[in-house]
């Protein structure tokens, strides 16, 4: 038997299975709270629950036994601090995995991605999109499955993001357009049977990618803290917008706000797919800057990759600066237009997004400055997303927000 204290029973008599049974509905604020990284302290953890210390001791110890996070009673003090320093909480670097999955026009990746928003393992990408969503997700989604036997780990459930709008509450992928796929593929629910019939525990879940995106910037990278965040991106084709409202993610009445990219930038400029001209997808995403550039898009990487690639290496080419402040201009005239919609407190960019912004910061900020009531009172701050991967990182929140939910519920 072992010599080991039981972490539930504590030493004044009232055991802490007690203090847990009237704190439990505080145990998926709490898993919360960690994951997200608001409380990296028991005494933070206490002050942000609201609760007694003895009753946050007892929800940390729960969600210790669960496997979700790790508790340091004995953190180092912090040096020329007084009294004895809080207990250190963190999430378990060994505890559960979801399965993430994103495809898009270059290809598709699975990857295991923990609590804290942390990516434990990738599987190498693929370079050739089927025209059959089923055989995609099966291909992915068994990458995913290979990862987990690999690495040993449990499975909480499954996410996937796709460079479409999502149609709730079916799961339909409205608009692949840069994808082979017809419109309305029930995406989701083939998404799970892949899952199913791959033998992986847990729900599964579909979005859409910059939604995804903007979720995991919001609670692990550059959006968090901001209550009204706009994020947009460009990744390998086209350009996608979303926000987060009070802290969640705003989908609309079925899932299909924020297409910013019909916005129209350019009224001469490029047929659209929608049917309309000069839209933000044609005209701020890779193959717009390529063109742009005067570079023919070569078969070796991905659309995206040549274009950061040509704005971080070739900058001081005449050709490539004059295409990137064309871009910049377009990008700048719609987030404008956004921000007299929404007001947002922070705008996020992705992708080649994030490349324009480093490279002329300032242009980018006038432009939307000046054209913006909001911005000519002060401005917005437009930062880059800071996660690699983000829209895999969203898609794992989706598998995890069950678990954050109700922790025993999902994992007992």
């Amino acid at each position: 038997m072992s010599g080991k204290a039981d972490p539930r029973t504590a030493g004044d008599g009232t055991t802490s299975r007690t203090r847990l049974d009237r704190g439990r509905g505080a145990l998926g604020p709490a898993l919360e709270l960690v994951h997200t990284g608001r409380a990296p302290t028991r005494a933070v953890l206490t002050a942000e629950l609201g609760v007694t210390r003895a009753t946050a001791g007892a929800v940390a110890a729960e969600l210790e036994a669960l496997g979700l996070i790790r508790v340091d009673a004995r953190p180092g003090a912090a040096a020329g601090s007084q009294g004895r320093p809080s207990h250190r909480l963190a999430v378990a670097e060994n505890g559960p995995v979801a399965l993430a999955a994103q495809v898009h026009a270059d290809g598709f990746r699975a990857a295991l991605v923990g609590l804290g928003g942390r990516i434990v393992a990738t599987a190498p990408g693929c370079e050739v999109v089927d025209a059959d969503p089923a055989k995609v997700l099966g291909s992915v989604v068994e990458a995913g499955a290979e990862l987990l036997r690999q690495t040993g780990r449990r499975c909480v459930g499954a996410g996937l993001a796709v460079p479409s709008a999502v149609a709730e509450p079916d799961g339909l992928a409205l608009n692949p357009l840069h994808l082979a796929w017809p419109a309305g593929a029930p995406v989701r629910r083939i998404f799970a049977e892949q899952v199913r019939a791959a033998g992986l525990d847990g729900p599964a879940f579909a979005a859409n990618d910059v939604n995804l995106a903007a979720l995991a910037e919001h609670r692990h990278g550059a959006g968090r803290g901001a209550r009204d965040l706009l994020c947009v991106a460009t990744g390998h084709r086209g350009v996608g917008g979303a926000l987060v409202l009070d802290g969640r993610l705003h989908t609309g009445s079925s899932g299909l706000a924020l297409e910013v990219g019909h916005l129209t930038v350019n009224p001469e400029g490029r047929p659209c797919h929608c049917g309309s001209r000069g839209c933000l997808d044609v005209e701020a995403d890779p193959l717009a800057f390529l063109t742009a550039a005067g570079r023919e898009p070569g078969p070796e990487v991905s659309l995206l990759q040549q274009s950061i690639d040509l704005i971080r290496g070739h900058y001081d080419d005449p050709a490539v600066r004059t295409a990137t402040e064309a871009l910049i201009d377009r990008l700048g005239l719609g987030l404008a237009g956004l921000v007299n919609i929404l007001n947002p407190d922070r705008i996020i960019l992705g992708g080649l997004h994030r490349a324009l912004l480093d490279a002329d910061p300032g242009r980018l900020r006038a432009v939307v400055a000046d054209r913006s009531l909001w911005g000519q009172s002060g401005g917005v701050p437009i930062l880059p997303c800071t996660l690699d991967h983000n829209s895999l990182v969203g898609a794992a929140e989706l598998a995890w927000q069950p678990v954050l939910d109700d922790p025993l519920g999902a994992l007992v």
